[in-house]
């Protein structure tokens, strides 16, 4: 489904990267582990087309992502990548419901049907209660649940997520890490998560270790 190929990147004379393979299969849960300045979250940037690699290609079912311009590329990610980060990036003056319906409103699809969805993802996430409050009328667990309904909402073939559980305590991480795997049966849904989460990694179906720019195991 996705694949690196001696990917490298440096930004000035650091290099981060020095020429990553891998394969990321449908349906899979990838955890990417290793300690800071291993080159996760340039990695992880990489494969979900936020940055571009300096030499090395990054093909979605076999196509290269770097050659499809920049406004391709950009429907391209909002159509078929969704993104989870440590911390959830909503939008405060904007409710659960529509923070998470904005993703397919750039995608051009129809209110209705959209906040249809919403409503049915925030449902699924045990946050149908909170489908009408700021996120500062929620809990961070909620927050983070919201992100990932906010993720969800262009039904996505990948997911990328980056210290998901970074800013939750262990009781709302359990439960984060619990519904990825809830929406891979469920949905069939892909992930590739950077964590230091050692409970989360050991739960994926693959991890990686990365050290010093390279992929060690």
């Amino acid at each position: 489904m996705l694949q690196a190929i001696n990917v490298r990147k440096k930004y000035n004379t650091l290099e981060v990267l020095k020429g990553i393979d891998l394969t990321i299969e449908k349906s899979e849960i990838v955890s990417i582990v290793g300690s800071s300045g291993a080159g996760k979250s340039t990695l992880l940037h990489i494969l979900g087309t936020l940055d571009n690699p300096d030499s090395g290609e990054v093909l979605f079912d076999g196509t290269s992502v770097s050659s499809l311009g920049r406004a391709n590329l950009a429907k391209f990610r909002n159509r078929h990548i969704g993104f989870i980060f440590q911390f959830h990036n909503l939008l405060p003056e904007f409710t659960a419901l529509e923070n998470v319906c904005l993703p397919a409103y750039l995608a051009g699809r129809s209110e209705k049907e959209t906040r249809v969805r919403a409503r049915e993802l925030l449902g699924m996430l045990n946050l149908e209660r909170r489908a009408d409050h700021k996120p500062s009328e929620m809990s961070g667990g909620e927050q983070q649940r919201t992100a990932v309904a906010r993720a969800l909402i262009n039904s996505p073939e990948i997911i990328f997520a980056d210290e998901p559980s970074g800013n939750l305590d262990s009781q709302n991480a359990h439960e984060l890490h619990q519904i990825f795997f809830l929406l891979r049966k469920e949905l069939g849904q892909t992930f590739v998560i950077v964590t230091h989460n050692d409970q989360l990694a050991e739960m994926a179906d693959r991890t990686i270790t990365m050290k010093d720019g390279h992929i060690s195991e």
